[in-house]
Order: C-alpha cells, then sequence, then structure tokens
C-alpha cells in the first residue's frame, strides 16, 4: 500500500465543488489505507475497542459504505450484495478475505466515485430503486454523506492503530 496523497487544501484555483470532493475522498482513502498498512498484521484482526470492530473491518464497511451510496445508489447498479460488510448487525469480514482484496476494492469503488463527480453534475438525483425507498438524494448529498463518514472513520482508525502502538496524526 502506497502512503496517503497530499492533503488537498483548496486554493485560488481550486473552487469546483466536485473536484474538491474526489480530492478529499482519495486523501481520506489512501489515509486510511496508509494507517492499515502502519500496523503489523496480526494487529489488522484484533480490535482494541470495547466496540469491538477491528481495523480490517473497518476497511470492508468503508468500502461497502462508497459503493452501497454510489454505484448502487447514485448509479443504480446491480452490486450483488450491497450489505456484503454485515453479519449479525456487525461488520464483518471472512478469514479468508485479504486486506489486499479490500484496499483494491476501496480503490475501484473510488475510481468510480472520481468518475462519476467528473461526468455527472452535483445537482443530479440518484437513481430510484434499489438504496432508495423514497426520493433519492442529489450527488452533492451523497458526496457529503460519504465524506463524513470517512473523515469520522478514519478518526476512528487514528485511536484504533495509536492503542496498537503504530504512528499517530495524518
Amino acid at each position: 500500500m502506497t502512503g496517503p496523497a497530499a492533503f488537498p487544501e483548496p486554493a485560488g484555483a481550486t473552487a469546483d465543488t466536485a473536484v474538491l470532493f474526489a480530492r478529499y475522498l482519495d486523501f481520506y482513502r489512501e489515509t486510511v489505507l496508509h494507517k492499515l498498512a502502519s500496523l503489523p498484521p496480526a494487529e489488522l484482526r484484533v480490535s482494541r475497542l470495547p466496540s469491538g470492530w477491528t481495523p480490517v473491518e473497518l476497511l470492508t464497511h468503508l468500502a461497502h459504505m462508497e459503493r452501497r451510496w454510489i454505484v448502487w445508489g447514485f448509479l443504480g447498479e446491480d452490486v450483488g450484495d450491497p450489505w456484503g460488510d454485515q453479519r449479525d448487525d456487525r461488520w464483518h469480514v471472512p478469514e479468508d478475505r485479504l486486506c489486499t482484496d479490500l484496499a483494491a476494492m476501496l480503490r475501484e469503488v473510488g475510481r468510480r466515485t472520481t468518475d462519476v463527480l467528473a461526468t455527472r453534475s452535483l445537482d443530479e438525483v440518484g437513481e430510484p430503486g434499489g438504496r432508495f425507498d423514497g426520493e433519492p438524494p442529489t450527488l452533492a448529498w451523497i458526496c457529503f454523506h460519504v465524506l463524513q463518514e470517512y473523515a469520522r472513520h478514519a478518526g476512528h482508525l487514528d485511536v484504533a492503530v495509536e492503542l496498537a502502538g503504530g504512528p499517530v496524526g495524518e
């Protein structure tokens, strides 16, 4: 896994909201992957938190979460098992599922999101059905939701990595 991307602080010529969403989402994806790569393999499937989630379970959640919102929700595509990150109301990763496979899934769904942000309007409404029972939200709303999920869970991962003796901060 590679290190995190340069932090995409908005600059004078960077006022395009879709570009900012894409850059911040890329940054958070790579930050999560960098944090996971800093852990010894044995720590990926161990929880140090009272809630019981493991770093690899957080990774599968993020990959499935973004796919649920962008591919299934906004684009309306069938994604097989959109809730494949859960079992018995908990995040779950089968023992034979490799962290590298989940990282590839995260990056692939990230590429899909970047493509959507480059080709669709933020005012566009998601496809009805599938992810949404009622009126689907706009792409802008979905992106805000996905971004806050990444920011919140990257913070959670910071704590888990620190408790496991890994590096702190970005």
